[in-house]
């Protein structure tokens, strides 16, 4: 197999994201060099934090032109997810525009973040193959996509929302796969046969 990349963006979570990879015996290598990226086999783009100065991050290293322009299997992941939309609420944030969706904030009557298990429902594209119906991943958010007709899994907090999008070669997850037990093993193992 040829590299898998995480994309380095300054933002939380890639340890854990590393070593679910590891567990796979893959070493994904962290980077911000765009000819890496580019030449990459699959890449992923993952992300705690806050989506305005993930952005300025993003924007400082030039990502913003690489990213949407990749044409190998990307999986986002949580805010890495959240990034790829349109816009997101947080912070009043242009995002990198490769799903023409908008990231809402959650209720303020709800209790945020969202922090703990939920299920998968209406699971489609292969990213999800061997997966059940019902199964059940990590979340920690307090922002959502709407489902659409990108949506490849959804979940409900306080409504129903996307736990997964699809577009192209572009996938992603609301949800954490790598603190996701044997279901979030079984979701990196997916991607990386795409």
């Amino acid at each position: 197999m040829k590299e898998v990349v995480k994309i380095d963006y300054g933002a939380g979570n890639v340890q854990s994201v590393r070593f679910a990879f590891e567990r796979l015996g893959v070493k994904a290598l962290l980077t911000k060099n765009h000819r890496i990226i580019e030449n990459a086999e699959k890449v992923i783009f993952p992300g705690v934090g806050e989506a305005g100065s993930a952005m300025a991050e993003i924007k400082k290293h030039g990502l913003e032109k690489t990213i949407p322009e990749l044409k190998q299997p990307v999986l986002g992941i949580c805010l890495g997810m959240q990034l790829m939309c349109n816009y997101s609420e947080e912070s009043n944030t242009s995002c990198l525009d490769i799903f023409p969706l908008k990231v809402k904030k959650f209720n303020n009557k709800l209790k945020i973040p969202q922090m703990g298990w939920n299920e998968l429902k209406n699971l489609q594209t292969r990213l999800f193959n061997n997966v059940d119906e019902k199964s059940y991943v990590y979340f920690a958010n307090s922002y959502y996509v709407e489902t659409s007709e990108y949506t490849i899994a959804e979940t409900d907090y306080g409504g129903k929302f996307s736990a997964a999008l699809n577009k192209d070669n572009f996938y992603t997850c609301q949800f954490h796969p790598e603190k996701s037990s044997d279901v979030g093993v079984r979701i990196l193992k997916n991607f990386l046969e795409l």
